[in-house]
């Protein structure tokens, strides 16, 4: 019969105390990444399971976590969230929490599924994704003392909660710049409607990026709601009223969109878009590229602090993306 694995075993086998490995376990935030990493390795080789009946009881704790699935929508940008969920289900996991996901089509219907699964199930907190102006649902977990944190700023208050983030300003002021210094001038953008933070935010980095260029961005920039075919649209209205020279979307179905306005133009008019989907890495489209696994293990970073009642240095993160090149620019 096999030797049964407990915590002593993992912790012979990593080199460790068995202190540590518990708080690989409860705790990892606390732990050295290379320690961290080592005893992952152990309890991955040993296939070890902790005990998480014996687990509630000691800690009060279900070590489960909800988190929405987002809607398909073109399936393009979806595939963005889709990336996040399954690093956020990863390194859940390897804390010590499964993941539990649900659907919503808006937020008072999440906020009614929130009430739902408060009542139906021993739930530890929930991560939040897609955040705006006014965001209904980190009010309603707040005024009740659910645990929560967020893939997105709390944008009217950026101190309430704890929150990761990425930097999409910074992504395409560095696309923009890319541009400029390819002696492009008259860089249009093609973005989201305004009020959006995240949309208002992408926006910002080619705003700010023209004007140090000393370029007058005024009548160079579209919005549209999100979609290949209407990106197309607001594309070829661009490059026909404003004859812009490059552009630069808030995603990649605006620019996948555009790519279509742009394909007989001469000379050609390079495109980049946001997100680096797998569409974008087909067909070689140059995109900013959002360090999604790196999101995802931050936020269970963040939680597991929340549920041990510790203090990080910084509850507040953001993330830099970066630009990825290829063919269209």
């Amino acid at each position: 019969m096999p030797e049964k694995v407990t915590i002593a075993t993992v912790a012979r086998r990593a080199r460790v105390s068995r202190q540590t490995v518990s708080n690989v376990l409860n705790a990892p935030h606390i732990v050295r990444e290379e320690t961290r990493l080592r005893v992952q390795e152990a309890i991955a080789a040993l296939g070890y399971r902790a005990n998480q009946a014996a687990r509630q009881m000691r800690t009060g704790r279900s070590r489960l976590i909800a988190v929405r699935i987002e809607p398909t929508r073109d399936g393009i940008n979806g595939s963005v969230l889709d990336r996040f969920l399954h690093g956020l289900t990863e390194t859940a996991e390897t804390a010590g929490y499964r993941t539990m996901l649900y659907t919503a089509t808006d937020d008072q219907q999440e906020i009614a599924t929130y009430d739902d699964l408060l009542s139906s199930y021993e739930l530890d907190a929930f991560v939040l994704t897609g955040t705006d102006h006014g965001d209904p649902r980190t009010a309603w977990l707040a005024a009740r003392g659910v645990p929560f944190v967020t893939f997105g700023r709390p944008w009217d208050a950026p101190e309430s909660h704890p929150w990761v983030d990425v930097d999409g300003a910074a992504g395409t002021a560095a696309a923009t710049a890319h541009l400029l210094a390819a002696g492009h001038r008259r860089i249009g953008f093609v973005g989201w409607p305004a009020g959006s933070g995240v949309g208002d935010d992408r926006r910002t980095g080619w705003h700010r990026s023209l004007v140090a260029a000393g370029v007058d961005p005024v009548g160079l920039d579209r919005q549209t709601p999100d979609g290949i075919a209407e990106g197309e649209r607001v594309a070829r209205e661009l490059l026909d009223r404003a004859t812009p020279t490059a552009l630069v979307c808030a995603s990649d179905s605006l620019a996948l969109g555009a790519l279509q306005a742009v394909r007989a133009r001469t000379p050609a008019v390079p495109v980049i878009g946001f997100d680096d989907t797998p569409v974008a890495g087909a067909i070689g489209l140059s995109s900013v590229s959002q360090p999604l696994g790196e999101a995802a293990a931050r936020c269970v970073d963040l939680l597991t602090a929340v549920l041990d009642g510790s203090h990080p240095a910084t509850d507040h993160v953001l993330l830099q993306p970066s630009l990825v090149l290829r063919h269209t620019t």
